[in-house]
This record gives C-alpha cells, sequence and structure tokens, in this order.
C-alpha cells in the first residue's frame, strides 16, 4: 500500500500542478503589496501553529534580521501576527497567518484559486473531505520528516 499511495502522489502532484500553476509576477505594486520574497515567506506560515522565526529563517536560507524586517513589514500590513502578542512580529517570537494573510496567499497562490477550484468543483461533499484530510495529513508528515531530518542533524528548521 506504501509503494501505492507513493506512486499515486508522484504521478498526482505534477498533474495537479500543471493544470492550477499559474505564472504571475509578484511586485509591491500588487494588490496585497507583496514581494516575491513576502509570498514565500506567508506560503511557509500556518494560521494555527506558530512558527519560531528562527526556525523559519534557516529554512528559507535568509539571515534573521533579513527575516525579522519582512516579518515586521508584513505585520504592519495584518498579514502575520504573534500570538501573545498581535501584530508585533520579533526574531524570538512565533508568528502565525493572519486571516487577511490566508486571503493574500490563496490569491498569490502558486496554485491558482479559480483553477483549483474549477477542478475540485466536480467532487462530491465527501471526496472534498477526503481531499482536504489526505493533502493535510500528508503535508503534516512531510512537515514532520523535515523537521525530524534537521533535528537529527543538529540544524533546526
Amino acid at each position: 500500500m506504501l509503494r501505492q499511495t507513493t506512486q499515486t502522489v508522484q504521478v498526482s502532484f505534477p498533474q495537479i500542478y500543471l493544470a492550477c500553476h499559474t505564472r504571475h509576477s509578484r511586485k509591491r505594486s500588487t494588490e496585497h503589496g507583496l514581494s516575491s520574497r513576502d509570498s514565500a515567506i506567508l506560503a511557509h506560515l500556518d494560521r494555527w501553529t506558530p512558527i519560531a522565526p528562527a526556525r523559519l529563517a534557516t529554512h528559507l536560507g535568509i539571515a534573521p534580521s533579513t527575516l525579522s524586517e519582512a516579518l515586521k513589514r508584513l505585520a504592519a500590513l495584518g498579514f502575520v501576527s504573534t500570538p501573545a502578542q498581535a501584530g508585533r512580529a520579533r526574531r524570538r517570537e512565533s508568528v502565525v497567518l493572519t486571516e487577511t494573510g490566508a486571503a493574500a496567499i490563496s490569491d498569490t497562490s502558486v496554485l491558482e484559486t479559480p483553477r483549483l477550484e474549477a477542478a475540485l468543483s466536480s467532487a462530491s461533499q465527501r471526496d472534498l473531505k477526503a481531499i482536504s484530510i489526505g493533502i493535510s495529513t500528508l503535508a503534516n508528515a512531510c512537515r514532520l520528516l523535515s523537521e525530524h531530518a534537521k533535528s537529527s542533524r543538529g540544524t533546526p528548521r
């Protein structure tokens, strides 16, 4: 079953990406005012699970000070917040994606929302739930694998 599921994901993911991927330029002059770096940062955040900026900076391969400045800007725009003190994003405080940030990601995702919704619209409610659970479970397993691999090498990410 593991091999079959692996092959299904390997075949399915590129098909999803090809069908729903859109090429768009992300400039500060866009509706959300996001640069490519801003979008990359937001894409690595979650609405409910905070992440430490130091870990995010390491993962993204950018200096903590660079990330700190970007998080200050994103917090000022309302895209990120800290669970303890909303609106303040510093290197040592964990950050989460806000509802506004989630909307911006939806609008700037590499998987174009209208295309993805068109593809999903033919699925039944039962299938939509199964897709949501399945993709979330896979993403969570990948996140845990990545965290484990980084911690076993002594590099927190």
